[in-house]
């Protein structure tokens, strides 16, 4: 393999409606471990795509040299095939069975060609990744979302791939799931491309490629390698700024004084002139003379003045927009020691089978984990009143549950961003929403935007200034793996959001970073069908 394994020239490519996403992108990648970041919308999953070979570039090219395994966002994985179909090692599973059976057919040895251990390896690759309990015969649609995610990695894993894309790799996975991803990962000696808003994960990598304005610039180091240096830049622009506008001043202070100075002298030598008698066409010359003296000198600070305005704006330029939202919530405040959610003795299915107690009291911050496919989005939904209990009893107090499912599905699709906020707050005045929409970086047109063109940060913002906003205001939220998806621009603006909130809420997240930000002073683990009280 070359250094580069992944080289793209001129690459360009626009969506059917002629919206350009990349214009003559060339980059190359390197070998090693490479994380890739970027705002919602900016087209990471799509430049993965095009270096898988699943779009095609309306110019330019990408070559990749090696074998390359593809782990997309959202796996094409439903239905209800076996394990072994999935992992795609079904045809040779049955290939070794025929042969230990005493069948001699060359096309069972054909099928097999090196793959003599196959079943082996599948073991050992699936255990690897905490899906040791898993029978190769067991049905897909049996397995949670997290378990799916670690199958479809094991999947590739099996092929051997020299060059390895993967597009929100913990997207769904529990925590033991998310440390065995990492522990593989770290093992890996080929070339790597990771999107991702897992800074744990992101923080495993060799080097951080950042995609912004449709060019590609890498930092060497993690993450927060990245995000120091991404840091001293703001800091080194913020202070070009400063001394840009202060000589802004200065020469626009310094022309206006010559202009000063020119009239003044114009002045007295008029005087003088006519003090001195001299004849007109000699008056005439000097007079010309100091006019175009002036104005040389004029001409000589509104270049200056022009200049310097030139570097302010370059300044500005180099200086990333501020992505931060600032809120103010006091209508979300919940008295101290106030029960809103009391469940006794809930069953569902074969969950939770004696039954779960769990009081939520005063403006709590709940963290709910639990291994995939515990019930914890079944207790959200419980919780909510959208899916009610087979045994036991709830009391919710009055008072608005707001409910943000993975899917982000509150708001009406068809409408804009504006036409929702309208719906969820009639009683604010027009120009109050726009304000405050604009204080979730919806500004101008980007509010008459349709909710179904949005990124995934969009909807989120969009989705949440609805809902905090909303007549009357949740004094209890219950969001299911909010980050899921999101950039990490967009999990700061979650950040932002949630500490301004003022009521109480349950959140079911494995991103424990995320949940130090936001100031978690409970949490819950559910195991077994028991809910506990845990540490950490």
């Amino acid at each position: 393999m070359s250094d580069s394994p992944i080289v793209a020239s001129g690459l360009s490519f626009s969506w059917p409606d002629d919206t350009p996403v990349f214009d003559r992108l060339s980059f190359t990648v390197p070998d090693g471990r490479t994380g890739l970041v970027a705002p919602n919308g900016a087209g990471k999953s799509t430049l993965l795509k095009l270096i898988a070979g699943e779009l095609a570039p309306s110019a330019g090219s990408v070559t990749v040299d090696g074998l390359l395994g593809y782990l997309p966002q959202d796996l094409p994985l439903t239905g209800a095939p076996p394990v072994s179909e999935v992992l795609g090692v079904e045809p040779v599973l049955r290939a070794l069975a025929a042969v230990e059976s005493g069948e001699v057919d060359e096309e069972h040895f054909a099928t097999i060609g090196e793959d003599w251990d196959i079943e082996e390896r599948t073991r050992a690759q699936l255990d690897r990744l905490g899906l040791g309990d898993i029978a190769l015969d067991r049905r897909l649609d049996t397995l949670s979302g997290g378990q799916i995610v670690s199958l479809g990695l094991a999947a590739q894993l099996l092929g051997r791939p020299d060059v390895l894309l993967l597009d929100e790799p913990t997207n769904n996975l529990d925590l033991a799931a998310r440390r065995k991803l990492h522990a593989v990962l770290d093992d890996w000696s080929g070339c790597l491309v990771v999107v991702s808003h897992d800074r744990a994960l992101l923080d495993r990598m060799d080097r951080i490629a950042e995609l912004d304005a449709g060019e590609i610039t890498y930092y060497g180091g993690t993450f927060t390698d990245y995000e120091q240096a991404v840091e001293a830049a703001r800091e080194v622009a913020e202070k070009n700024i400063r001394n840009a506008e202060q000589e802004v001043k200065r020469e626009k202070r310094e022309m206006q004084q010559a202009r000063e100075r020119a009239a003044k002298r114009a002045s007295n030598a008029q005087r003088n002139v006519a003090n001195a008698g001299l004849p007109k066409i000699l008056a005439g010359a000097r007079k010309r003379n100091a006019q175009e003296s002036a104005g040389r000198a004029d001409g000589t600070h509104a270049a200056r003045v022009s200049a310097a305005k030139a570097r302010l704006d370059q300044a500005e330029r180099s200086l990333r927009e501020d992505q931060k939202i600032t809120l103010e919530l006091p209508r979300t405040a919940v008295p101290a020691g106030r029960t809103l959610f009391l469940g006794a003795g809930l069953r569902k299915r074969d969950l939770f089978g004696e039954g779960l107690d769990l009081a939520i009291r005063g403006p709590e911050r709940i963290a709910l984990s639990g291994a995939n496919g515990t019930g914890k989005s079944t207790l959200l939904r419980m919780i909510s009143g959208d899916l009610g209990p087979d045994g036991g009893g709830i009391t919710r107090a009055d008072g608005r549950i707001a409910y943000l499912s993975q899917r982000l599905d509150l708001l009406d699709d068809d409408r804009t961003v504006a036409e929702n906020l309208a719906a969820s707050a009639p009683a604010m005045p027009p120009a109050q929403r726009m304000n405050l929409l604009a204080r979730f970086l919806f500004r101008g047109d980007r509010a008459h935007l349709p909710v179904a063109v949005l990124s995934g940060g969009e909807r989120l913002r969009a989705t949440l200034a609805c809902v905090l906003f909303a007549e009357p205001a949740p004094q209890l939220l219950l969001l299911d793996e909010p980050t899921n998806n999101l950039d990490l621009v967009s999990a700061g603006q979650l950040e932002s959001a949630l500490n301004a909130y003022e009521g109480a809420f349950v959140v079911v997240s494995h991103d424990e970073r995320f949940l130090d930000e936001i100031r978690i002073d409970r949490r819950l683990r559910l195991h077994e069908g028991r809910l506990t009280e845990t540490a950490r």
